[in-house]
């Protein structure tokens, strides 16, 4: 072939491919601008995101705003699927980036990724639930229904009869979805719809015949009762403390079953209290009205010494007593058929302390028929009304006779000092020593300033055996008191000393195992255990 014809078919060999390569990037380049899926170049900033719904990548967009509309189409979906109310946890993210060409995910792909993350933070399912709220206890249940079962449970308690139910309505003082709680007799109730639909049926009365009815009602009601015309039985019944009931929605594991919301709220637990003596009281009687021996009484106060300890209007006793979390108070009208006893007379004596009583005159029972009003909180009778009383035998009353001073205080005979030895029994600690100690002794140094503990005459002063140096002073309520081990005596017997006042030095002196002082309180000749009575 000759060599010109060989260069024109190579030149045009090379054109062709030339434009072979050139319509296959065309064709390329058109395959990627209209191929679905792929971001064509744009120098606008970054034109492909990437989507993280929780922490989890969940696709890539063409633009957040694409992400979130997915995002809240998920939320509604989900929502949806349940009638109750649904809490997720959502934090959406994306990362951007500026591509020249690039492949976005399948929307659907992208939207179910988004609907499994949602899933996967969804919180407990919230339903629809009803909060009581009284006093310091809070229980949650699942409905209207059950409360209405909880707190008619807390009332049947104390409603033998059976009369009253529990109805839980709107709160109309509240601005907010607040129910409350209103405590219905049944019986009168029914009875009341039965009288309004006889009425329906009769002519209603006019004139003179009205004005007859209604003075021959007064004169009824001004004629006194006997007994067979009252009415016996629970009145009214209510809770003690403020009831609300607020509709809300809570994760299903914070709801209390109903059987164990009425357990806590019906079984009693004992609670300390503290009873305020009354005119009239006695030990006994306040017994009685807790319903707590008098011996553990006695036990609780250290007030109290024996169960025939004088107790003062005004004093106050801690008792314990049993108590639900939830109170009721009810109202009864009841008949008795009771022995009683008629009340305390006080003769007052101002010359008297009030430690000092007798007795003029013993008590006798008495028999009689009443109809009494009583008002209970839970079982504890608060207040009692006699309505109706007949006696069939008088009562006898107790006569006392009573001071009306206050006593004198007693006051720690030294500053400081350490508790060496209490009252009570001992192992002798030096021989001669006694195994009962009668006093209270305070280790000391040689010299301390030892007061009067209460006012008084000084009875003794001087050297008293086993005591060594001594002061016995005598006390306006007929208590002594007593100071041994002594180093010096400053009083003389027959002086009368003011409370603080210094009568002596402490020391060591008669049967002793070092410096101390010895320090006694009698009432009634016997020693007590001064601690109780000092201030």
């Amino acid at each position: 072939m000759p060599m010109g014809m060989q260069m024109k078919i190579t030149k045009y060999r090379k054109a062709l491919k030339v434009t072979y390569l050139k319509w296959n990037l065309l064709i390329l380049l058109a395959c990627l601008l209209f191929m679905h899926g792929y971001v064509k170049l744009e120098s606008t900033g970054d034109n492909l995101f990437h989507i993280f719904i929780n922490g989890i990548q969940v696709g890539s967009t063409a633009s957040p705003q694409e992400a979130e509309e997915m995002l809240w189409d998920a939320r509604r979906q989900i929502a949806a699927s349940s009638e109750e109310l649904i809490l997720m946890d959502v934090e959406m993210t994306y990362v951007g980036e500026e591509i020249m060409y690039g492949y976005v995910d399948d929307p659907g792909e992208v939207y179910d990724n988004i609907c499994q993350a949602l899933r996967s933070g969804m919180q407990e399912t919230s339903v629809r639930s009803y909060t009581l709220k009284m006093d310091q206890y809070m229980v949650n249940l699942a409905s209207v229904e059950e409360m209405e079962q909880l707190l008619q449970a807390v009332i049947s308690k104390y409603d033998s009869e059976g009369k009253f139910g529990v109805d839980i309505v709107q709160d109309e003082n509240r601005l907010f979805n607040v129910l409350t709680i209103d405590t219905v007799d049944m019986q009168r109730q029914l009875e009341e719809q039965e009288l309004q639909q006889q009425e329906q049926f009769l002519y209603p009365e006019g004139g003179v015949q009205a004005q007859l009815t209604e003075l021959f009602a007064q004169d009824v009601e001004k004629e006194e009762k006997d007994f067979e015309d009252y009415e016996l039985g629970i009145m009214s019944m209510d809770f003690a403390e403020k009831v609300e009931i607020v509709e809300a929605y809570l994760p299903q594991s914070q709801l209390q079953p109903l059987e164990k919301a009425i357990e806590e709220l019906t079984v009693e637990q004992e609670t300390a209290g503290i009873y305020v003596v009354q005119a009239g009281d006695t030990l006994s009687e306040i017994s009685l009205k807790v319903n707590i021996p008098m011996e553990q009484i006695v036990a609780m106060n250290d007030a109290l010494e024996t169960v025939n300890t004088t107790i003062r209007v005004g004093q106050e006793l801690i008792i314990t007593v049993p108590e639900p979390k939830v109170s009721v108070e009810r109202t009864e009208v009841n008949y008795y058929e009771e022995i009683y006893d008629a009340q305390v007379i006080y003769i007052d004596k101002d010359e008297w302390f009030t430690t000092q009583t007798n007795v003029v005159q013993q008590p006798h029972a008495g028999f009689r028929k009443i109809v009494a009003q009583e008002n209970y909180l839970n079982d504890t009778l608060t207040e009692r009304e006699i309505l109706k009383e007949e006696v069939l035998m008088e009562a006898v009353p107790k006569i006392v006779e009573r001071g009306t001073k206050v006593p004198p205080t007693y006051i720690k005979p030294i500053s400081g000092g350490r508790s060496s030895s209490g009252f009570g029994r001992r192992s002798a600690p030096t021989k001669g020593a006694s195994t009962y100690h009668k006093g209270q002794d305070w280790a000391t140094a040689v010299g301390t300033t030892v007061v009067a503990s209460c006012g008084g005459r000084v009875s003794r002063a001087g050297w008293g055996s086993g005591y060594g140096y001594v002061v016995y002073i005598d006390h306006e309520d007929g208590r002594q008191t007593r100071y041994a081990h002594l180093s010096k005596i400053v009083v003389k017997v027959g002086d009368y000393v003011k409370q603080g006042q210094k009568i002596a030095l402490s020391g060591n002196t008669g049967i002793s195992t070092g410096p101390h002082l010895h320090f006694e309180m009698l009432i009634g000749g016997k020693q007590v255990n001064p601690l109780k009575y000092l201030k």
